[in-house]
């Protein structure tokens, strides 16, 4: 079987070496690997500079002009700093990253604890782990807009299975339940929403980090009659420690750009209460039409998100080396 395959291969191959023009089979012939190297690179690197690059520079010109994307023909002027004073000095802004940080901050730390513990325990390989694995996937795998209008319905205080298990358990009116227009209830609501479907990725990042911590070195704590919390603070959870700091970092930056899920449950509101700093922007830009200035908070936002990037995987980097 294996030679006949191998020798269906190579049939193949002679027959796009015949099929290829002389001229051009004398050129490939003649080109160094570097050469090859940079002829199947060079589209992807060209594609990468105008999805990602060249919008990146047309912002940060944009960010010093006072450009309208709804007046296109105005004249555009250059405004220097202008743009990034108001930014940094608009007392609304720093309320929306206020309240960016506390949605990052406690989704971070619930998804964190909640994915862990979730890992630990299917690490255990009890009886029918893959079943409740493949269960508690599901919620990762759908759509974040199939996701917020399933919850918009639960969260309704007339007929959502929210309010009445609520009200099940603490005897509270459904009518008073009120977790998407309630100013101190609205954004735990989102918090839920986003920890129940994002838990399961920290889990599987967790859950690889365990799996991949060796037998042996649990044989060899037995043998010292290490105690199992002993062996789970001094084993587990520094050799799952670098996983558990990458699965931080990609929920951190992905919920620092949350924007689905706080427009489909809460659109910002009530008020300005779940107004994170993405719907900021999209208002700058696309309601009050001052794109200079929405664009020179995307450059601030990017700042940040990339400034404290790199520190944090210049920690994790000192984690992985210990």
């Amino acid at each position: 079987m294996n030679i006949s395959s191998s020798s269906m291969v190579e049939k193949a191959a002679d027959a796009t070496a015949r099929a290829t023009p002389t001229s051009v089979a004398h050129r490939v012939r003649g080109l160094s690997d570097r050469a090859i190297a940079w002829i199947f690179v060079t589209p992807t690197i060209i594609l990468l500079l105008a999805i990602n690059i060249f919008p990146l520079i047309w912002a940060i010109y944009l960010s010093f002009t006072n450009y309208r994307a709804n007046r296109p023909n105005a004249p555009v002027q250059n405004v220097g700093l202008s743009n990034y004073e108001r930014v940094l000095t608009d007392p609304d802004i720093w309320q929306a990253m206020q309240t960016t940080a506390h949605f990052v901050f406690w989704t971070i730390l619930l998804q964190t604890v909640i994915g862990f513990t979730l890992a630990y325990l299917i690490d255990r390989k009890f009886r029918g782990h893959a079943f409740w694995t493949t269960l508690i996937l599901i919620p990762m795998m759908l759509s974040p807009a199939v996701v917020g209008n399933f919850w918009r319905f639960l969260y309704e205080p007339q007929i959502g299975l929210f309010a009445y298990a609520v009200s099940l358990v603490t005897g509270i009116p459904t009518a008073d339940i009120q977790m998407l227009g309630s100013v101190s209830l609205a954004p735990w609501a989102i918090i839920i929403v986003d920890t129940w479907m994002w838990t399961p990725y920290v889990m599987l990042i967790c859950l690889a980090g365990l799996r991949s911590i060796p037998d042996y070195i649990y044989e060899a704590a037995e043998v010292d009659r290490a105690s199992a919390w002993r062996q789970f603070w001094s084993i587990t959870v520094p050799m799952a420690l670098p996983f558990i700091m990458l699965a931080v970092l990609f929920r951190g930056i992905e919920n620092f750009k949350m924007f689905d899920m706080v427009t489909l449950l809460t659109g910002g509101g009530p008020g300005s209460t779940t107004e994170v700093a993405s719907i900021t922007l999209k208002r700058t830009a696309f309601e009050s039409w001052a794109t200079g200035r929405a664009s020179a908070f995307a450059i601030v936002l990017f700042v940040a998100v990339f400034g404290l990037a790199n520190i944090y995987v210049k920690a994790l980097n000192k984690v992985k080396q210990r």
